[in-house]
């Protein structure tokens, strides 16, 4: 069959190597796809936020399947007009990707399936959320309603710099996204990352994952897009998960039934849990970027099978196949990374990794110029590893990193520090 993805970072890097070892993909597409995803796919020009462009390249290149990797096309109804145009796609509608694409919206889902959450307000202006801060106090968190590429969260120590991101927000820092905003109680516990396949009717859990979202060691420095994960996540274990399903996962997809909307796709739960109690963070409509790369890295070939399957409402068939293994994942990003950076600096070494089963350097932000590699975003390499062990995957993936020769970049030297 003929696939098409859409999108042009290391999750769609990741996804376009494990659908590339199955056999059922003849041909594979990737747009706008990078450097490294060139090396595996075809790349294609388009404009992956217009359904009509995509919906044409589709007929035009018989596209039998396509993948929507970045939650800016499904929040656009680009999931629609495919699945209007005959496509099977994967990837919720944009009523359900409502669930990323606005926070007050999942709050509201939460609220009315009981599922256990943060407490929390929504505000249409700076001044009743400056004054329910002042009222509260800190720490709490203070999030834009809207998409804002996962930058659209403070988690605010102090009251001035709950104050101050309140301000960034409704002064236009994050566009339209930051038009409302929410706060929310903080949460204390562990983080992980709950990933369940859905068809409408049938759930199927398919792994959980850890990230770091700080941008230096020992959870130091800005949030960013993620900074490394691995898979799986020891603190997620089978009792939580389950508690997960019965509790929050299950209870939000009956209600999204119940409302006209049933999601189709990825459904990744962020879980705050402490004290074998896990609690909702947010909901995404997509992979996590770089908990992605983990994960296809365990699952191979077989993330075809699953999500073909899900785009066909065939998921009461299907089975996860898990080695005992571990995956773990590095991101390389631009010095300056998550604020200014510069582009265009060129990246040695690549040439030299090993690519394989248990090695990848899954490109996220690069071009090809001239012969060489290039930086063109903040993210730019996922170097990831698989092992036995948590260990062996973190070894193997540092290995790699050491053969990288970039000056222009940097990276987070304890990724999985909490499970080791």
């Amino acid at each position: 069959m003929n696939i098409l993805i859409l999108g042009g970072g290391g999750r769609e890097h990741s996804l376009a190597w494990a659908v590339k070892q199955n056999p059922k993909c003849d041909r594979l597409i990737v747009a706008p796809g990078n450097a490294g995803i060139a090396q595996i796919a075809d790349c294609a020009d388009i404009d992956i936020l217009d359904g009509d462009a995509v919906a044409t390249f589709a007929a035009e290149n018989a596209v039998d399947f396509v993948i929507i990797g970045p939650e800016a096309p499904l929040a656009a109804g680009v999931a629609d007009r495919l699945r209007d145009a005959g496509l099977t796609v994967f990837g919720p509608s944009a009523a359900a990707a409502q669930l990323e694409s606005s926070k007050y919206f999942t709050k509201s889902i939460c609220d009315a399936a009981n599922a256990p959450t943060a407490s929390y307000a929504r505000f249409a202006q700076a001044g009743p959320a400056r004054a329910y801060v002042q009222e509260h106090g800190a720490p709490i968190v203070i999030k834009a309603d809207g998409l804002a590429a996962g930058k659209g969260v403070v988690v605010a120590m102090d009251s001035a710099t709950a104050l101050t991101a309140i301000d960034d927000m409704f002064g236009g820092e994050f566009g339209q996204a930051g038009a409302e905003v929410v706060i929310e109680e903080f949460m204390e516990g562990e983080e992980a990352s709950f990933f369940i396949l859905c068809d409408g009717q049938t759930a199927l859990p398919i792994g959980t994952a850890q990230d770091h979202k700080r941008a230096y060691d020992g959870d130091q420095g800005p949030n960013t897009g993620g900074m490394g994960a691995y898979s799986p996540a020891p603190v997620l274990t089978d009792a939580i998960a389950a508690k997960a399903m019965a509790e929050i996962v299950n209870p939000t997809l009956a209600e999204m039934t119940r409302r006209g909307t049933p999601y189709h796709g990825i459904l990744y739960a962020g879980l705050m849990i402490k004290d074998g109690q896990p609690r909702l963070v947010e909901y995404n409509c997509r992979f996590g970027d770089p908990e992605c790369q983990v994960l296809m890295m365990r699952l191979g070939a077989q993330a075809l099978d699953l999500m073909l399957a899900c785009a066909q409402n065939r998921l009461s068939d299907m089975q996860v196949n898990w080695a005992d293994d571990h995956a773990l994942s590095v991101v390389m990003a631009a010095n300056g990374y998550p604020g200014s950076y510069e582009k265009g600096s060129v990246i040695n070494g690549l040439d030299s990794l090993p690519e394989d089963s248990h090695h990848m350097a899954f490109h996220a932000g690069t071009a090809e110029k001239d012969g060489q590699i290039t930086a063109t975003g903040g993210r730019v390499l996922n170097i990831t590893a698989r092992g036995n062990t948590l260990q062996q995957a973190h070894a193997r993936a540092y290995a790699m990193i050491d053969q990288i020769d970039w000056p222009e970049g940097f990276n987070r030297t304890d990724i999985g520090w909490r499970a080791l």
